[in-house]
């Protein structure tokens, strides 16, 4: 889940933390809302019009083990022109306001030379980290991933997006 504005965390670009999947009062609410709700709650997950509609079209889901296998399903279907708009709904992940100021040149100038070499933001699933190695994350991440080649950097951040949405399904569906 994400995290309150109090942690010296990442306020953007977290997915939500697995939770306990057996008893989702959400996902009821979210078969049976209208398609047009569905589909905006969807594009809260990742910004595919594309990938929204054919989770939206495809209800209801058994279980959140089906929606996120759909929702794997789907982004392993995205087109480039699909991913480019999820990613153009995402904002590059940034430091906490108490950060030093520092820190956030560092990230502001490397969060620049990734989007001057790949034409699009930075996007990382922070999930599995605590808030405090959070903005060490995103540093390393985008030192590293400046080494890859544009078809090799795509590859990763379509695996990251696929990661992001999974995580803010379950936000969605969990209600948290």
């Amino acid at each position: 889940m994400r995290q309150p504005a109090t942690r010296t965390a990442l306020p953007v670009q977290t997915s939500g933390a697995a939770q306990d999947r057996a008893a989702l009062p959400g996902l009821d609410r979210f078969n049976t809302a209208p398609a047009a709700e569905a589909e905006a709650a969807l594009l809260k997950c990742s910004g595919s019009r594309r990938w929204a509609c054919r989770l939206a079209a495809h209800r209801p889901y058994p279980d959140l083990d089906a929606l996120l296998a759909a929702a794997d399903e789907a982004g392993y279907d995205l087109s480039p022109t699909d991913l480019a708009e999820a990613l153009a709904a995402e904002v590059s992940p940034g430091l906490h306001h108490a950060a030093p100021r520092s820190a956030h040149l560092a990230l502001r100038a490397a969060h620049a030379a990734y989007e001057c070499r790949f034409g699009h933001v930075f996007v990382i699933c922070l999930d599995s980290f605590e808030p405090a190695e959070q903005p060490d994350q995103v540093l390393a991440g985008i030192r590293a991933r400046l080494g890859h080649d544009p078809d090799q950097e795509r590859v990763v951040t379509a695996e990251e997006m696929r990661r992001l949405a999974r995580g803010r399904i379950i936000e969605l569906i969990s209600g948290s």
